[in-house]
C-alpha cells in the first residue's frame, strides 16, 4: 500500500496542465472495439483505472502500439471472444467500474456480450439497470448468473427502438448508443446524458460513420450503419481535475494557472466556485487564480438563506466535485450546505476533515452543513485513509493547507484518477512526497 507524506501549509505558485479526461476516456476506449480498422487516440491520462481498461482491451486481442505520449493506435481486427467465457475474464473485468462500456460495442459488432460485476468506488449503490433495459430494448436478451455475479446479453440482430431512460447515466448512455449506432434502423433514446464526454464521443462515432443527431440534448437520434471506420480523437481536459485545482489554490491561498482547460466544455463549474468567492478569472483558454490573501467569503441565495450546492446530471454541477467544494469550504467565511443527491457514500470521508479541526455537521448520508474558519484556525495534520479517488483528493488538498504533516495511506484510490499527482504538485512548489 502506497503513502504521501505531505508537508502541509506552504503556498504554491506557477502552472499546471490538466490531464485528459478519466470519464471520457473509459467511453471512447471502448468504442475502438467497434471497428476493424485503426483508431488513433490521443491525451490519454496516465492513470490506474485507463491503463486496466487498455491492458483489458490487449486481452481482448486489439493490436496496440504508443505512439508518444498519451498517444495510442488501437485495432480491433481480430477480437479474441473466448477470453470472454474465461477464468481470467472474470477476475480482469471486476476490477475496473469501466469495463461495463465493452459489452455494447461487443453486442453491436459480433452479438453478444458479457461482463462481472464490475468493480470501482464504493460511494453508494451504482446499478447497471439502465444498461441492461437499453439493450433488451433494442432486442438483446438478458442473462445472470447469481453465484458468479456474471452479466450477458445476446442477439442475432440488434433492431433500432425508442426507449426513454429510466436515469440520465452517463455511462448507460454511452453503452446504448455504442450498441444502436450497429442496430438497424432508428433508435431514439430519450432523457439521454448530455455530458461533453457523451458529446466527445458520439462526435467520434459520427466521424466514424455512424448518424447520431441531437448530440448535447437529451434527445439522441441513431440511425443505424452496417459497418464503422478508423478515425483519430483528442480527449477533453479533465473538468474534475481542473475543479481540484481551482480548490487547491484557494485552499493554500495559492496564485496558480491552469492551462489548456477548454473553457466551453466546464459549465457551470466556474460560477459555483465563484458563490463561494473563489476569483476564477478566464485567460484566453486559461484559469488563473490570483492569491487569495484574505480569505473567500461564501454568498447567501437572495432571500439570506444559507447557500446550497447540490449535484445534477449535465448541465447540473457534477457529483464528482462536491468532495472538492466541501473541503474548499471548511476555510471560507461563511457556511454552505452540501447536498450530495446520487450517491449516498460520498460524504461519509467528512470524519477526517473534522478530525482535522474542521466544522461539519453530517445531516445524514445526503448532506453536510459546512462553518468555514475563515482562515482562522487552521486545519491540522494528521493520519489518514483515502475511501475513494475524490474523497482521497479532497484529503489531499486539506493536508496541502494543514499545519503539520500529514500522512494518507491507500494512494492507490487517487492514482485511479490522477496522473503523477505527486511529480505535478512538487512542480508548483508542494512538499509531497510517496513512501511505499
Amino acid at each position: 500500500m502506497g503513502t504521501f507524506k505531505i508537508e502541509g501549509g506552504h503556498k504554491l505558485k506557477g502552472s499546471i496542465t490538466p490531464q485528459g479526461a478519466k470519464n471520457e476516456a473509459l467511453q471512447i476506449l471502448c468504442a475502438v472495439l467497434l471497428t476493424p480498422e485503426k483508431v488513433v487516440i490521443s491525451n490519454i491520462p496516465d492513470i490506474v483505472d485507463v491503463n486496466k481498461l487498455i491492458n483489458l482491451l490487449e486481452n481482448f486481442g486489439v493490436k496496440i502500439q504508443k505512439n508518444g505520449q498519451g498517444s495510442y493506435t488501437f485495432q480491433a481486427d481480430d477480437v479474441n471472444l473466448e477470453y470472454l467465457e474465461s477464468e481470467r475474464f472474470k477476475v480482469d473485468g471486476s476490477g475496473l467500474r469501466g469495463s461495463i462500456m465493452i459489452v455494447g460495442p461487443l453486442l453491436a459488432r459480433f452479438g453478444k456480450g458479457y461482463i462481472p460485476k464490475p468493480g470501482g468506488d464504493k460511494i453508494g449503490r451504482r446499478r447497471l439497470d439502465t444498461h441492461f433495459e437499453g439493450f433488451m430494448k433494442l432486442g438483446a436478451k438478458f442473462r445472470f448468473n447469481k453465484e458468479d455475479h456474471f452479466y450477458g446479453v445476446e442477439a442475432k440482430t440488434l433492431k433500432g427502438a425508442y426507449m426513454l431512460l429510466d436515469e440520465a447515466s452517463v455511462t448507460g448512455t454511452a453503452n446504448i448508443v455504442m450498441a444502436a449506432v450497429l442496430a438497424e434502423g432508428k433508435t431514439t433514446i430519450y432523457n439521454a446524458a448530455c455530458e461533453p464526454y457523451l458529446q466527445q464521443l458520439c462526435k467520434m462515432l459520427n466521424r466514424m460513420g455512424a448518424k447520431i443527431t441531437g448530440v448535447g440534448s437529451n434527445m439522441l437520434h441513431i440511425e443505424g450503419v452496417k459497418e464503422l471506420g478508423g478515425t483519430s480523437h483528442r480527449m477533453l481536459p479533465d473538468m474534475i481535475e481542473i475543479g481540484s485545482w481551482i480548490g487547491l489554490a484557494a485552499m493554500t491561498k495559492s496564485e496558480l494557472t491552469i492551462k489548456g482547460v477548454s473553457w466551453d466544455d466546464l459549465g457551470v463549474i466556474p460560477s459555483v466556485f465563484r458563490k463561494l468567492g473563489i476569483t476564477v478569472e478566464r485567460q484566453g483558454d486559461d484559469i488563473h487564480i490570483p492569491e487569495h490573501k484574505d480569505g473567500y467569503n461564501v454568498q447567501s441565495f437572495i432571500d439570506g438563506s444559507i447557500l446550497t450546492i447540490s449535484d445534477a446530471p449535465w448541465p447540473g454541477f457534477t457529483p464528482d466535485l462536491l468532495s472538492i467544494i466541501l473541503v474548499v469550504a471548511t476555510q471560507a467565511n461563511g457556511s454552505l450546505l452540501i447536498h450530495q443527491k446520487m450517491f449516498e457514500s460520498r460524504l461519509f470521508f467528512v470524519d477526517k476533515l473534522i478530525d482535522m479541526g474542521a466544522k461539519i455537521i453530517l445531516c445524514d448520508p445526503h448532506r453536510a452543513t459546512v462553518i468555514g474558519h475563515d482562515f482562522k484556525s487552521d486545519l491540522q495534520a494528521t493520519t489518514m485513509t483515502s475511501p475513494d479517488i475524490r474523497a482521497g483528493v479532497s484529503l489531499l488538498i486539506a493536508a496541502l493547507s494543514a499545519k503539520g504533516t500529514s500522512t494518507i495511506h491507500n494512494i492507490e484510490q487517487i492514482d485511479r484518477g490522477y496522473e503523477r499527482i505527486d511529480e505535478r504538485l512538487q512542480a508548483i512548489g508542494a512538499k509531497i512526497i510517496r513512501v511505499d
